[in-house]
């Protein structure tokens, strides 16, 4: 790691705001699985239909996260980000006060879009609030704050859920959102990129949700529709013209919300897509035990139970968080990746072998295994995605690999839910018990992830020419936080607005 010849640190009021509000954001998106049940008891809506209150946000997010950090590059960074906190409010008010399925998952995607543009915005306040030594403990701590969030949002969300019911996590997280408010209007500068052309790429962000949903859709219905069905075929093809017309408007933007040029940095693609395969993997193996754990077939747990029943899945995240750098650093980053997915392809392979007569206590070691192996996996990549470019892209790199973040999430809990699903329901055709059809449909998304973690074995070969810096305090903050954003490890100019 390199520091600026100039060291000035952020001050106390960005610094609150921005490491408040990105607790806060992953604090309850990491809740929100959790109270999945509890939601599904209240409105009268299945657990499925509710998936969508899940990947719908990370869908939003995919599209809006590299966005927003361009509005706030023109408009002024501070007001961006004040009115991804509103945004984030009135959607926090608008999920507790649902009635129906409808409202809490329009309510979710609008909080995607929020949350993104407090995550991207708060960084790059920080970014141009600080320099040198100052800029790298300002990441640190919001790295810090970051992991800390979504480590404890299921606990949080858990014992939310049964003393205050599950509108208080939103109640809660709108309260404190709004404090942020006053607080960044009093105490942060506005802040704009005078050299970044004024267009935004609306069309691209348009084009990107165009192509994820449909095929989220795709994959969501795909088992009930019939996967060769007409609304299949319609919702694939759609998602194919939305990703070729991204393609092609990319090309002709003046400032493209991907620049494709940088799709042929090998190791951004690779670290990109091992990206992808670790939040896929993480996010849907959370949905899917968050929902098995409270399922009267499955364990009966409590919201609250549930929430610390995950609870070695993100100790064991965080616990492995001061290896990672130093291992990569010793064994070089594509051993490290290579190494981490092995592990998690172990970890899900073992779930694969549920049985109804399983307890609690034999979920525990392939837990620890796999969030261990994805830790050591995620680590390293979200580190070559950035620092394998030049400074001036490091915040197009940190972009594409959020997006990656946010793609990977909604795809996989889709697949996954729609592959568990199918099995339960076939097995309970033909007349297994409960508990034998939601083991059955459980052990079968286990496989599809395995398959997924042996998948990123491979992409340890993209990275074969990637070195690693030596660990500092950014780069642990960095590992921690990677599961929910990616962090540049090099102090960033000045007037370059951060990652995204």
């Amino acid at each position: 790691m390199r520091a600026s010849g100039v060291n000035r640190p952020a001050g106390t009021g960005v610094l609150l705001a921005a490491c408040v509000s990105a607790l806060v954001v992953n604090a309850n998106t990491s809740a929100v699985t959790i109270l999945l049940p509890a939601i599904s008891q209240d409105v009268g809506a299945s657990v499925d239909t509710l998936q969508w209150a899940v990947t719908g946000y990370m869908l939003v997010g995919a599209a809006v996260i590299v966005t927003s950090g361009a509005l706030g590059d023109v408009f002024g960074r501070r007001r961006i980000f004040l009115s991804g906190l509103v945004l984030f409010v009135l959607s926090c008010a608008l999920i507790a006060l649902s009635s129906g399925a409808a409202g809490v998952i329009a309510g979710r995607m609008i909080q995607g879009a929020a949350g993104s543009t407090i995550l991207a915005c708060g960084m790059s306040l920080l970014s141009v609030a600080s320099a040198g030594t100052g800029q790298l403990r300002a990441i640190t701590l919001w790295g810090a704050a970051s992991a800390v969030g979504a480590a404890a949002g299921p606990l949080i969300g858990g014992i939310l859920a049964g003393s205050t019911g599950w509108q208080g996590l939103f109640w809660i997280d709108a309260a404190i959102a709004a404090l942020c408010v006053p607080l960044t209007w009093s105490t942060v500068r506005e802040s704009r990129d005078p050299d970044r052309p004024r267009e935004i790429d609306v069309l691209g962000s348009v084009l990107v949700a165009v192509a994820l949903v449909p095929l989220v859709l795709a994959l969501s219905e795909g088992g009930g529709w019939g996967w060769l069905s007409a609304p299949t075929i319609i919702c694939l093809g759609l998602s194919v013209f939305g990703g070729i017309g991204f393609v092609l408007a990319e090309r002709h933007a003046t400032a493209p919300l991907v620049d494709l040029q940088l799709l042929r940095n090998r190791v951004l693609v690779g670290s990109a897509t091992a990206i992808l395969l670790v939040a896929g993997v993480i996010n849907a193996l959370m949905y899917l035990l968050s929902l098995y754990f409270q399922d009267p077939a499955g364990f009966g747990m409590t919201a609250l139970q549930a929430g610390l029943a995950t609870l070695p899945a993100a100790a064991a995240m965080i616990a492995i968080t001061p290896v990672i750098t130093p291992l990569a650093v010793r064994i070089g980053p594509r051993y490290a990746v290579a190494i981490g997915f092995g592990l998690a392809a172990a970890g899900c392979a073992t779930l694969a072998f549920v049985e109804p007569s399983w307890e609690y206590t034999a979920f525990v070691l392939p837990l620890i295994v796999l969030s261990v192996g994805l830790g050591l996996a995620n680590g390293p990549a979200s580190s070559a995605s950035t620092s394998a470019v030049d400074p001036e892209q490091t915040g197009q790199a940190s972009g594409i690999s959020n997006m990656a973040r946010y793609v990977g999430g909604s795809l996989a809990v889709a697949a996954a839910g729609t592959v568990s699903t199918a099995i339960s329901g076939g097995r309970a055709d033909t007349g297994a018990p409960a508990a034998d059809a939601l083991a059955a449909g459980l052990a079968g998304a286990a496989v599809l992830l395995a398959l997924m973690s042996a998948g990123g074995v491979a992409l340890a070969l993209l990275l074969r020419h990637q070195r690693t810096e030596p660990a500092t305090a950014v780069h642990l903050a960095a590992a921690a936080a990677a599961t929910s954003h990616t962090i540049p490890t090099r102090p960033l100019p000045a007037t370059s607005g951060g990652p995204r």
